[in-house]
């Protein structure tokens, strides 16, 4: 009973700035994080949309003004939605099938049938970590370029690198005592403000892909196959496609977009 009335109170406190009443379906805009209701920041957003003759891909915030790119709503432990800002597709030709279909990979759980694929614990026990991947930091950046789905994003590959390689460094020690938990807790550290929701699953996909030794291509083909098992056999047709031009281009995904009024 306390609890609820504190929350009451907080949401006194901190109205929605829009119909300044208890915020519903809490909402944030991605780069500046203020609060509101969802259906209030969506149709204030189609009403921006509106007063211009031409497609706006940002909107700025009726309450600080700075520019966004998307409204997250939905915030449910490890899951957000992300809805984006009148995304042109032929503004967006580097989103490639190869991106598409990791972004997929996301929003099925093959790991299961992965992890029986590779040796997870002998990887660790041989201390095969402290080999460099030539092939991670190229992974990296169409991971990341896939669940932001933005192209610049240099700065976050070389910040998660960097705890990568800060990691092995001190690994190299012969009296280190760091485990994979501290790895994960590292990379998870790092990659969080830019992830947020989907933090936790893209630490197991860069353990997963260190494990496998592969080069990039053939993960994706041993992934697919393994996603196949998960799905029966359902596998859009883009994703054999995407195996056969692993480098074909594809325009910009929508995966998120609502009608603000739904």
């Amino acid at each position: 009973m306390e609890q609820k009335k504190q929350q009451e109170e907080e949401q006194e406190l901190n109205p929605c700035p829009i119909c300044l009443g208890p915020v519903k379906q809490e909402a944030y805009l991605d780069r500046c994080f203020h609060k509101f209701c969802y259906n209030c920041i969506a149709r204030w957003a189609k009403h921006v949309a509106g007063l211009h003759s031409q497609a706006q891909f940002t909107l700025k915030c009726p309450y600080c003004r700075s520019d966004n790119n998307s409204i997250v709503y939905e915030c449910e432990g490890d899951y957000f939605q992300r809805h984006y800002l009148n995304n042109d597709p032929t503004e967006s030709a580097f989103f490639s099938k190869a991106h598409k279909f990791r972004l997929r990979c996301y929003y099925c759980e093959p790991a299961g049938a992965i992890y029986d694929k590779f040796n997870v614990q002998r990887f660790w026990k041989l201390r095969k970590y402290l080999q460099p991947n030539k092939w991670l930091q190229v992974w990296l950046k169409r991971e990341i370029q896939a669940l932001t789905q933005e192209e610049d994003v240099d700065v976050v590959v070389y910040h998660i690198l960097g705890s990568i390689e800060s990691f092995t460094r001190q690994n190299k020690r012969e009296h280190s005592k760091r485990t994979i938990e501290d790895f994960k807790a590292l990379i998870f550290d790092a990659a969080m403000p830019f992830l947020i929701g989907r933090t936790k699953r893209f630490v197991n996909e860069i353990e997963l892909f260190l494990v496998s030794g592969l080069n990039i291509e053939a993960y994706d083909e041993v992934y697919l196959q393994c996603v196949k098992m998960v799905t029966s056999g359902a596998v859009h047709e883009d994703d054999e496609e995407r195996l056969q031009e692993v480098n074909g281009q594809l325009p910009y995904l929508h995966f998120f977009d609502e009608d603000s009024d739904n």
